[in-house]
């Protein structure tokens, strides 16, 4: 269960040694929606969770904010569009549309593409290739994305529909407002494993 906001922190015990972690370690929990690998977890980081996250062919995240996280992604392989700014007027149908006070629009992130997210800041990926892409994903402070990847999971598994306010009620709990929707829509013959 997440922390009650008002609940003082616990502080965990400082960690002596450093971590290594070989390729392809790590606990990963596979869904048709994404591929996510826990490199770096709170048992190991007092300042923030690290990922390797798989973004399949058709998987827009949709814009989201969270009120206390930060984040911050790396484009490993592959093509992403992306934003992160605050636009003039925040429309419901699709973020890619948004253009910030300035002029500013959404990207497409290439290998080597660094984007911060502090917290408050609209932001959101799609991969509209039909290529996967391989990204590094941090978020500060942990574990609480990895305790919302853990489950969602849960959800997706559940069998059956996947009920909309369960998923929406997940991410109110984790500090994820969502701005546009998630959407999902695999190229035919798309696999999320494959190599970019």
């Amino acid at each position: 269960m997440p922390r009650n906001r008002e609940e003082p922190a616990v502080p965990r015990p400082r960690p002596t040694d450093g971590l290594v972690v070989p390729p392809g370690a790590g606990r990963t929990i596979r869904t048709a929606a994404q591929q996510v690998t826990f490199k770096v977890t709170g048992a190991h980081s007092r300042v923030a969770s690290t990922f390797e996250v798989v973004v399949p062919p058709g998987f827009d995240v949709g814009a989201h904010t969270h009120d206390r996280s930060e984040e911050l992604f790396y484009l490993i392989e592959g093509e992403l569009d992306v934003l992160a700014f605050e636009p003039r007027i925040r429309t419901r149908a699709d973020w890619r549309t948004w253009e910030s006070p300035s002029g500013e629009r959404h990207v497409r992130a290439t290998p080597g593409t660094l984007i911060l997210v502090p917290p408050g800041c609209p932001h959101a990926f799609a991969n509209p290739t039909g290529r996967p892409a391989r990204m590094l994903f941090q978020a500060s402070p942990p574990p609480d994305h990895e305790r919302y990847f853990e489950e969602l999971l849960d959800l997706l598994n559940s069998g059956g529909d996947i009920d909309p306010a369960a998923v929406e009620e997940l991410r109110r709990r984790y500090d994820i407002e969502q701005l546009t929707p998630l959407r999902h829509a695999p190229a035919a013959g798309a696999r999320i494993g494959a190599t970019p």
